[in-house]
């Protein structure tokens, strides 16, 4: 099959087969993941929005690297940071290289409802493959629950180039705001603690001297307030 080339050939053929996951097929989802067996304690590795809003609790928290994957603007977003006609983007881990983020540990007696709340989070369309990785921190090698992409999802984003993607992260606007605003609470969560992406710093700088291109009718939109930490759920967050 011959590969879209234009922006708007890339977002017809992801869209294509986007639809939410039943309640009934997400729960088999984390069903199949925990018969695999869990800790008494979990870690959850976060290296987006769970750096700056993670939304549960947990007993420490430590700067961590997983090796094999990098963190990318490589999932379509058409409901937090866009729209089904012009999705936005969000991070996920794509193969290749190796990504620093936030790992947190949970403790045993929570971890049956925060996983619920997490599926709710991070696996609306299955867009995600849930894996145990090893991840290395300044206090030893932790097995931590990770997030990666499935590269074999529509929901995938490949074929952009430095334009596309800027003209995509200036443009979406969803019902928790505008996707550039995603990108910079992102990128100001890792600078705050100590984690330099420079890809990620590139496309700041972009966004720092080049006007939006299509957001004019939308007024500025605080960033999606979300729950404190400690609170006992989180929004149903499909992309």
């Amino acid at each position: 099959m011959t590969k879209p080339t234009t922006l708007e050939s890339l977002i017809s053929a992801s869209g294509a087969s986007f639809r939410e996951l039943t309640e009934h097929e997400r729960q088999a989802s984390l069903d199949a993941f925990v018969a695999r067996g869990l800790p008494d304690d979990i870690w959850v590795f976060g290296y987006g929005s769970l750096v700056w809003r993670p939304e549960f609790d947990f007993l420490e928290q430590r700067l961590a690297r997983v090796n094999g994957y990098h963190r990318s603007l490589c999932l379509w977003s058409r409901i937090n940071r866009g729209t089904p006609e012009q999705p936005g983007l969000v991070f996920g881990l794509d193969v290749g290289g190796s990504c620093r983020g936030m790992a947190y540990r949970i403790a045993s007696h929570q971890v049956t409802d925060i996983l619920q709340e997490l599926w709710k989070r991070e696996m609306p369309s299955a867009a995600y493959i849930p894996k145990w990785l090893n991840c290395r921190t300044g206090q030893g090698t932790i097995r931590a629950l990770v997030f990666t992409m499935d590269r074999g999802k529509d929901a995938y984003v490949r074929g952009l180039d430095k334009d596309q993607l800027l003209a995509i992260v200036q443009r979406a606007h969803g019902i928790y705001g505008p996707c550039a605003e995603y990108v910079l609470e992102t990128a100001q969560a890792l600078r705050q603690a100590g984690i330099h992406d420079r890809k990620l710093d590139a496309l700041i700088e972009q966004l720092s001297t080049q006007a939006p291109q299509a957001d004019a009718g939308h007024e500025p939109a605080a960033a999606h307030p979300g729950k404190k930490r400690g609170a006992a759920a989180l929004p149903h967050s499909p992309r």
